[in-house]
């Protein structure tokens, strides 16, 4: 590893009563196996809000392994388990990440919430899996039995669907290190800070030598889930700037087409038309 760290808990970050507590990743998998009907969590500010009464939970917040913030020569590693409070404290988080973190709820959730809660959740409005989604970073989900690493780009099936099994456990997160550094991040609420998004939207134009070796734009808060696009975003990869800026329209013109937002505390048109107006002021924020 190049540089690791593990920050110290939350003092609030404490099992629920009537949960199961593991003290390590072994025990915690060990547990899901023997137990699918265990919930797991490290937070639990998601929880809160469904109040199941007959719910039995499997606390991961004592587990070092998913607490550890990592990296080395490809990757940030963070545990599943660490807060969004860890991730805006730790060195190794990048800008668009912390900056995504700062407008997470307030203190007191952050000092709670984990990113793997936020992202086993299932919501197309969780602000840490926005960005994730758009730095096409991967999850390492581990069983007793078997370890595997899914893009994820590719967890979400729908609406609180996700691709993992029942005795899987969300254990790290695997951000790439390089070309992430530019890039656009605009979170649009009723309420700052205290929001839960209308319209949630990041970006990412990697440029070296003046050609695009990267674009990503990721859409929160539109549909059942977290909208990315390959096929559109690849329009732009392999142009320069100046031959970006003449497929400008003809991509905006496509993510027009492509996105169909639903109604919820604002209406679609009004999603629609705020996507529309992130994208173009991502690509001019690039010259573009």
């Amino acid at each position: 590893m190049v540089g690791s760290e593990r920050l110290p808990d939350a003092q609030s970050n404490q099992p629920a009563s009537g949960s199961v507590t593991a003290g390590s990743l072994d025990e915690a998998l060990k547990l899901r196996k023997e137990n699918p009907g265990l919930i797991p969590y490290a937070g639990g500010t998601d929880l809160m809000i469904e109040g199941r009464a007959d719910a039995a939970y499997l606390f991961l917040g004592k587990v070092p392994e998913m607490k550890r913030i990592a990296q080395d020569d490809e990757f940030i590693r963070f545990g599943a388990a660490c807060t969004f409070s860890q991730l805006i404290c730790s060195a190794h988080t990048p800008g668009i990440l912390r900056d995504a973190c700062l407008q997470i709820a307030a203190p007191a959730i952050r000092n709670m919430g984990s990113i793997g809660g936020n992202i086993g959740n299932g919501s197309p409005k969780a602000d840490s899996a926005l960005i994730f989604m758009a730095t096409n970073s991967m999850l390492r989900l581990v069983s007793a039995d078997s370890e595997r690493i899914l893009p994820i780009r590719k967890f979400y099936l729908g609406r609180k669907k996700l691709d993992l099994a029942p005795d899987e456990l969300i254990v790290e997160v695997l951000m790439p290190i390089h070309g992430i550094d530019n890039y656009y991040y605009k979170k649009v609420g009723g309420r700052r800070a205290l929001a839960i998004s209308r319209v949630a939207f990041a970006g990412i134009m990697d440029v070296r030598d003046g050609i695009i070796c990267n674009c990503a734009a990721a859409f929160g808060s539109i549909g059942d889930v977290i909208v990315c696009l390959d096929e559109i975003d690849r329009m732009l990869v392999g142009k320069s700037v100046e031959e970006a800026s003449a497929l400008k329209e003809a991509y905006i013109d496509a993510y027009n087409m492509a996105i169909v937002p639903v109604a919820g505390r604002v209406s679609a048109d009004y999603r629609k038309q705020v996507c529309m107006n992130l994208l173009r002021d991502f690509l001019e924020s690039n010259h573009i």
